[in-house]
Order: C-alpha cells, then sequence, then structure tokens
C-alpha cells in the first residue's frame, strides 16, 4: 500500500474514519537525540480500512488528523499510549478524546502488568507480529512496502485486541473501571513540560531546602535549555550533576570547577555562567516559599507487619479478581494506608476501594483476617469481641 503523502488525501482519509465509531491509532517517531519527539508516520484504522501517513512528507498539512483527534464522536484506541498522546499535544495543543488504552484495559482484565502490544496481540488473536523492523529509522524515506506493511498491521491487529477486551470489559462490569483510568491520559498536566516544575523528577536528590532552592533554578534552566535547543536534557546537563550541584551550590567559577562531574574549562563556558547565575538565584530564594521536602518516614515494626499482610491481601484480591496487581495498588499505597488512618491513595477511591480498599482498611483494624484454605489465601471477618 501507498503511503498519505498530501493535505487533501489526509482530510479524504479522516472524513472517512470520522464516520466510524472508533478508530486505532499508532504513531512512529525519534527521540533520542532531540527533547521534542519528532513525528515520523501515522497509522489509523477503523473496521473497514486502515491507513498509514508520511507525517514528514513535503508541504502535508496534519490539521484533519488533529480535528480526528478531537472528534468527540469518535473513540481513539491506543496500547500505551501515552507517547502518542504527548506528540498530538505537543503539535496541536490538544489532548486526544474520547481514548480506550488497550494495555490499561488489559491490566483491569488481569493479563498482567504492563504487557507488551505483541503479547497481547498474540494472546487474544492468536497473531504472531513481526518483531523484525521495530528498531527502523522511521525518518528515512522512501519507506519499503514490508515498512509500511509493518507499520499498518499494528492498528489492524489493535482492532481485533480492542474488540475482544471490549467485550470482555462489558461482560464482567468493568467498562467504568477503565474509563476512571483514562483520567490521567487525558489530563493536560500529564504533558505540561513546564521548566519550573522540572525539579520534580529529581526531588529525591535533596535533603535540605537551600538544597532544594538550588535544584529548583538549575533544573528549570536546564529544561529552558533542552527545549529552546530540542536536544535531550543529559545533552545539557546529566542528573548527577545537577544532584552534585544542589549538594554543593556553588557561587564562583572556582568551586564550580571543583566539582567531580564537571569537566575541565566548563566553568569559563557561557553555560557554566548560567548555572553559576542560576545557583545564585536558588540561594535568594526566600526559604517560606519553597515547597515542604517530603521525608521518608520509617515504618513501625507494626506497620512494617501491615505492610506485608496487605501484599498478602493485594496478592489474593488480583488472583480472585482477575486484575492485575499493579494497577490495583502500589507499594506507596500500601505503606501509607498502614501507616495512616485513612490517606489519600488511589488503593482507597473509586473502583479500587470496592475492589480492595475497604478490605485493606478493615484487615489493618482487625476486623478482617487471612487464613489457609485448601492451599488458597481467604479472608474471613472476625468476630466482634
Amino acid at each position: 500500500m501507498d503511503m498519505i503523502t498530501t493535505t487533501d488525501s489526509l482530510a479524504a482519509a479522516c472524513e472517512r474514519l470520522s464516520r466510524h465509531p472508533f478508530v486505532t491509532v499508532d504513531t512512529e517517531f525519534l527521540r533520542e537525540s532531540t527533547f521534542w519527539p519528532k513525528l515520523c508516520v501515522v497509522q489509523l484504522a477503523s473496521t473497514e480500512e486502515a491507513v498509514v501517513v508520511d507525517a514528514i512528507a513535503e508541504g502535508i498539512d496534519l490539521a484533519p488528523l488533529f480535528a480526528l483527534m478531537a472528534n468527540e464522536k469518535v473513540l481513539k484506541v491506543f496500547h500505551a499510549g501515552r507517547q502518542d498522546i504527548e506528540i498530538v499535544w505537543h503539535l496541536a495543543g490538544i489532548i486526544p478524546h474520547p481514548v480506550f488504552d488497550t494495555q490499561v484495559a488489559a491490566m483491569v482484565l488481569g493479563h498482567g502488568d504492563s504487557i507488551s502490544y505483541d503479547q497481547l496481540v498474540q494472546r487474544l488473536t492468536g497473531a504472531v507480529l513481526d518483531k523484525s523492523l521495530r528498531f527502523t529509522d522511521w525518518s528515512r524515506r522512501p519507506l519499503s512496502v514490508a515498512q509500511i506493511t509493518y507499520a499498518e498491521a499494528d492498528v489492524t491487529h489493535l482492532r481485533d485486541v480492542y474488540r475482544k477486551l471490549d467485550a470482555d470489559l462489558v461482560k464482567r462490569g468493568r467498562s467504568e473501571w477503565v474509563t476512571e483510568e483514562m483520567a490521567v491520559l487525558i489530563s493536560p498536566d500529564t504533558y505540561r513540560q513546564e521548566p519550573e516544575r522540572a525539579w520534580e523528577r529529581l526531588r529525591s536528590r535533596v535533603r535540605k531546602p537551600k538544597d532544594l532552592a538550588v535544584l529548583m533554578e538549575v533544573a528549570a534552566w536546564r529544561e529552558r535549555e533542552a527545549q529552546a535547543r530540542d536536544i535531550p536534557r543529559s545533552r545539557i546537563l546529566k542528573d548527577e550533576v545537577l544532584g552534585e550541584i544542589a549538594a554543593q551550590h556553588p557561587t564562583t567559577p572556582e568551586r564550580l570547577a571543583g566539582l567531580r562531574s564537571i569537566p575541565k574549562g566548563f566553568e569559563r563556558s557561557r553555560t557554566g555562567e548560567q548555572i553559576l547565575e542560576a545557583v545564585r538565584a536558588g540561594l535568594a530564594r526566600d526559604p517560606k516559599s519553597l515547597p515542604e521536602i517530603e521525608r521518608e518516614r520509617p515504618l513501625s515494626n507494626g506497620a512494617s507487619a501491615t505492610v506485608e499482610l496487605l501484599k498478602v491481601l493485594l496478592r489474593m484480591t488480583s488472583e480472585q479478581h482477575g486484575v492485575a496487581a499493579k494497577v490495583i495498588a502500589t507499594v506507596d499505597d500500601l505503606e501509607r494506608i498502614a501507616a495512616d488512618h485513612e490517606p489519600q491513595v488511589a488503593a482507597l477511591a473509586g473502583w479500587r476501594r470496592e475492589l480492595f480498599g475497604e478490605k485493606a482498611l478493615a484487615l489493618k483494624d482487625g476486623r478482617l483476617a487471612l487464613a489457609m484454605q485448601r492451599g488458597r489465601v481467604i479472608a474471613l471477618p472476625r468476630p466482634a469481641e
């Protein structure tokens, strides 16, 4: 098949696709040497056709594609779609909606934690995907027939996967569970790359307010530089360098040169001076304006034992209901449940609370007991004393 390379052809294809209740979507992009993903190919399929779009064809306008992504009447189906959605957000400033992520649905239906696409296809359809072209450089032109066919297969198999998962969700009454899970995926906050929040990725590297202030300023500077130059953050400064700067907060070229992670002569460069300016700005911040540093609170012996019991309960719940344990609760959820009365965690909200959270609170409060029956763990209500 031929790729779509013109705006008119893309508009016609998107118009046809918009007549269907859902379309499957996948993208091929490059990101190894850039900050922003470079979109190269877009694949779309309805129940009647599949198309492959050359996103870097000369003169092509992707506006019809973005209009389809925003069409509320058409469900957009992705597998592990966060990066695909991020691309649309970056290029068009919109979040595709409504969306359905087959990886999330698969976890809700007990197919394991973060199951890969090829594994899911084989399990649900019996088809074995060709993996030989997965490391293709999708920016090179022309693409071969084999490459285009490979790209198309991603969305045609995704049709079958979606229909099987959707039918199983309806059968088991879990469609609303997946709808709840899509909230994070369709939130603009998930995709905003705000320099002022760049430090949050590195918050574990600081212990003192002064260190945090420096980290916030230097991380924001690096984020702005990486975005402006469209190169990976690590090409500006590696994370470990930011951590050392935050801990040592050098304010002179000599002190910057004394850091182990700084190359010789770097302190006299333009970049070195910008780092020093960021450090000084951090040291000048009002400590009262800084966010509170989250400190790890060691669990008491009782709370540690409770966490172990909660892990058993979680495993039992996962097996009993056929839901991946990872999607029900995280270890952090369990630790906070053990340590606090009723913390604000995902495991104690929505369908998770009904499935697991109430039992977790009952177990912690001594209203529920775990026992073995015929080689399996079961939960039993404890009689009131």
